[in-house]
């Protein structure tokens, strides 16, 4: 066993005696940190919400809020965390305690009630006010929200980025960062009031002048206890030829969906190797005629590296979790675990993109229309990586991304539908259409594809292809919904699509 250890509030904190299998939320929580709350224990709630140190787009350094209740406490050997805690002081005896600004505006306007989500909301919120290109909006009125002429001319969620919509304060606050939190006491306006209130992190501020630093390095990891053991190697090489040697072995990313197995599901693995903080699994090039990135950037680097550069994925990352999710998530892990209702698979069949394998002895490279052979079964053999998704280019100019769900966000889909067309003159001269939730795997709609192809781009030939779209997969009835209404949304959603494009032509 080595020494790991983590740095909490400024405090290096070992990690033994913990298993390896223990979440940062038990962590923290054994050592006397019980801000962290536990609710759902899968992701879902956000009281579990804590910051983490890691390599910024903007600046050196970003804090990201993540779920505690997800991540391995191993997984975070030699990084540094910040909780609850940690923001404010608590002052010398006699004295009075110092708020951090988020805690602040949160106390004086009512955002907490019984306590038991705010200190989660608290870190959600602090990674966003310590966001470095959030900016006050100039346009913004006083009390928060879009410019009221930006509303009369129906702002569209696509504008989120730059401040067009309801959902971002005048101080450039983009409440979607809470979209993991819930609460059940305040009716949420009170948090809001407190997110569009909050100003710019002060240049006495520590937290904001750690953001000047780098984070901390990637650290070899090899923690065992009680004939289990946590490891992470510092080369991909090196991490292959131990996959080679323990093909048992779970590998894990974020561990968005392994965190969720060890809760709720009490697994356990005998050997879990780290893949997060590999440079080879962390690279986002863009060539002439691909777009390569890497399966262990998490959906956020990837969202804010591309700026918009692929449109469709650019619809998607809004859609998929929440903004906590999205943190520690990675298309590598999305993709490796093989669900029928992930988000990614569909966005990624409509844009023909490839995976690229790695073991031992070289790389592969797939379609991945090709990669899923049955639920939750692959290509991938044992001791293979997922190093990268690559999306061919020139890209299709046009895509949507349909998720159809309960809920508006933070949900998993009943369906999800994604397009990428070619639409010249008028004639579709290409389509690819990738479907979730309606098969075994996530599926190609190839019958409709070849319904539009080589057609006018018309309401009759989105009506027969709507029809024909009706019929692909195998929908089932489930708790989410039935088969028939899988097939209506189906059809509905190419309907939309048409719809959508006309009205972007005529506009």
């Amino acid at each position: 066993m080595t020494a790991a250890r983590i740095t909490v509030n400024g405090k290096e904190t070992p990690l033994a005696p913990a298993a390896p299998h223990t979440t940062v939320l038990d962590f923290l929580r054994e050592r006397g940190l019980t801000g962290t709350k536990e609710g759902c224990a899968e992701g879902e709630c956000g009281a579990c919400s804590v910051l983490v140190a890691r390599p910024g787009v903007n600046k050196p350094t970003d804090w990201v809020a993540v779920n505690a209740c997800l991540v391995p406490a191993a997984a975070l050997d030699g990084q540094e965390v910040i909780t609850s805690e940690g923001l404010g002081t608590a002052g010398e005896p006699g004295t009075s305690p110092s708020l951090h600004p988020v805690q602040e505006e949160m106390a004086v306007r009512g955002g907490s009630q019984c306590g038991y989500c705010t200190p989660g909301f608290i870190c959600s919120m602090a990674a966003e006010y310590y966001r470095p290109d959030r900016c006050a909006r100039a346009d913004a009125d006083a009390h928060g929200g879009a410019d009221p002429a930006d509303e009369a001319h129906g702002a569209d969620p696509a504008g989120a980025a730059h401040g067009t919509d309801a959902e971002h304060g005048p101080n450039g606050f983009d409440l979607h960062a809470l979209s993991g939190n819930l609460c059940r006491c305040t009716g949420y306006r009170p948090i809001r009031d407190a997110a569009f209130a909050v100003g710019e992190p002060t240049d006495e501020d520590p937290l904001a002048r750690r953001r000047e630093q780098s984070p901390p390095a990637p650290v070899a990891t090899e923690y065992t206890q009680d004939d289990s053991a946590f490891l992470r190697k510092d080369t991909l090489a090196e991490t292959l030829r131990l996959l080679r040697e323990r093909p048992d072995a779970v590998v894990v990313a974020g561990s968005t969906d392994w965190g969720v197995e060890v809760n709720i599901r009490s697994r356990r693995a005998s050997c879990v190797v780290a893949v997060d903080r590999l440079a080879e699994l962390r690279e986002l090039r863009v060539e002439s005629d691909h777009i390569e990135i890497g399966a262990a950037l998490t959906l956020t680097e990837i969202e804010r590296r591309l700026d918009g550069g692929v449109p469709l994925l650019a619809e998607l990352f809004p859609q998929f979790a929440s903004r906590l999710i999205r943190n520690g998530a990675t298309l590598g892990g999305n993709l490796g675990t093989g669900s029928p209702i992930g988000d990614s698979p569909p966005a990624l069949l409509a844009l023909e993109a490839s995976v690229v394998l790695a073991d031992a002895d070289g790389e592969r490279v797939i379609p991945l229309a090709e990669y899923f052979t049955g639920y939750r079964q692959s290509v991938r053999r044992p001791g293979e990586l997922i190093r990268a998704v690559r999306i061919p280019r020139p890209l299709s100019r046009v895509t949507a991304f349909h998720k159809i769900a309960k809920r508006r966000f933070d949900d998993i889909s009943s369906v999800a539908v994604a397009f990428a067309l070619d639409v010249e003159d008028g004639v579709v001269r290409k389509a690819r259409i990738g479907l979730g939730g309606v098969a075994a795997t996530p599926i190609r709609a190839l019958a409709t594809e070849a319904a539009l192809e080589g057609k006018p781009w018309s309401a009759e030939n989105a009506e027969a292809a709507a029809r024909v779209l009706r019929g692909e997969g195998t929908p089932m009835d489930d708790h989410r919904a039935s088969a028939l209404y899988r097939s209506a949304m189906l059809g509905q959603s190419l309907r939309k699509l048409y719809a959508q494009t006309t009205e972007a032509v005529s506009s």
